[in-house]
């Protein structure tokens, strides 16, 4: 019997399969053809015989590693895409001692490794696209989706995000150092942005734990901020209460397509990409309709690059499957083209997306560390690992700018 376990095995670019590894699944073979075309960076994969296959494009880039533990990996690929490669860890398919990295290695060869990561089983996808669909955030829709992902408990926020409890990119300036820090500057930014006054009205459209509502009170400016999260709402009200604003701020538990006030100003932090693609138009209205003459709407949203929108649209992705269930992320000329139909001008925009991939990687460490005494609260490994992927996952999105975030300032006509 041959030994393989000390086998190296190297493919450049536009070479064929090795024969030595003609004994391998079929799958398998495929996603090394195709990952011999990478433009970019390297990939040392241990296969589960021991063998180590090492490919290395001409260009730099990220240099992933992986270790296959079965061959499922590679059909888990092309059957379901990105909810495939992440279902495939979660199950102990395959590991990587850098998965954001071994991600990275994937968006920087989007383009090349399409076959792999957008393509697959017809029928899987109508199944994800189906099941997209049924997550689309009607009224009621919205409260479900919402409440699956924040109605998990502020006690398990509470254990790993700042004590701002902010859920959204932080911005990091020079002499910013820690995550409150780089969070209360995001909150002053946008303001700023905004060119509030005190004694000005401002609606928040997705208040979250009332983080942006607080910073704004403390300006002098009466703030209405809406949700549909009820953790959220009893949250912010009572922290709200607690600063001693609880004459210039009220926390309402409403959907912001029954908003009826008229304000100087709105703002919105990284809530549209939860509004679902039927509703982009419903939201820019109410922007329009909500904000006085000559009023600012201050929004921070997280964008995709417009080369890779229609693949995302088309085949839904982990994160709309198991973390954001009818979100849509929009491209900067969606945004443009949304504003432009109801009469507002974009006044400024400023993408920070390496600042998100911090935030992230903060965010993680958190999550770490806090494990043990978030498995205190009844979550369990496979919670774990859903929620270690979507920090990953996201990360290499914003460090390879396949994702980016931006804040900008749109102006109703006086």
């Amino acid at each position: 019997m041959t030994d393989t376990s000390l086998q190296e095995i190297h493919i450049r670019p536009g070479m064929e399969l090795p024969k030595a590894l003609k004994d391998i699944p079929l799958t398998a073979r495929k996603a090394l053809a195709s990952l011999s075309s990478i433009r970019a960076g390297s990939l040392r994969a241990t296969l589960p015989d021991g063998r180590l296959i090492v490919i290395e494009a001409n260009k730099a880039g990220p240099a992933g590693q992986l270790h296959l533990y079965n061959w499922r990996l590679p059909r888990r690929a092309f059957m379901d895409g990105t909810v495939g490669v992440a279902e495939s860890w979660f199950d102990g398919d395959w590991d990587s001692p850098d998965i954001v990295t071994f991600l990275e290695l994937f968006l920087a060869n989007t383009e090349t490794l399409n076959e792999v990561a957008s393509t697959g089983s017809r029928l899987s996808h109508m199944v994800q696209k189906v099941r997209h669909w049924l997550n689309s955030n009607s009224r009621r829709g919205a409260r479900r989706n919402i409440s699956a992902h924040y109605d998990l408990g502020n006690d398990f926020y509470r254990l790993w995000l700042d004590p701002t409890m902010t859920y959204s990119s932080a911005l990091w300036q020079a002499g910013t150092e820690t995550l409150e820090e780089a969070q209360k500057a995001k909150y002053e930014a946008l303001l700023d942005a905004m060119n509030v006054s005190a004694g000005e009205h401002i609606l928040e459209i997705g208040c979250g734990w009332g983080g942006f509502a607080e910073s704004a009170a403390r300006r002098g400016c009466h703030v209405t901020g809406l949700t549909i999260s009820q953790q959220q709402h009893d949250f912010a009200e009572q922290r709200l209460a607690d600063a001693g604003f609880a004459d210039r701020s009220e926390i309402i538990f409403r959907d912001y397509r029954d908003e009826t006030g008229l304000y100087d100003h709105v703002a919105s932090i990284e809530m549209f990409e939860a509004v679902g693609e039927r509703w982009w138009s419903t939201y820019f209205e109410t922007l329009r309709r909500t904000l006085k003459p000559g009023g600012t709407a201050g929004l921070q949203i997280i964008t995709i690059h417009e080369s890779a929108f229609e693949d995302y649209r088309r085949y839904p992705d982990f994160i709309q499957r198991y973390v954001f269930p009818g979100g849509m992320l929009p491209t900067p000329t969606h945004l443009r083209a949304l504003a432009s139909e109801v009469g507002l001008s974009i006044e400024y925009e400023n993408p920070f997306p390496q600042d998100y991939a911090r935030t992230l990687a903060l965010w993680r460490e958190r999550f770490e560390e806090a494990w043990p005494k978030v498995r205190a609260l009844g979550f369990d490994e496979r919670f774990r690992k859903v929620w270690l992927f979507y920090l990953y996952y996201c990360e290499a999105g914003f460090r390879q700018e396949h994702i980016d975030v931006r804040q900008i300032i749109l102006r109703k006509p006086a």
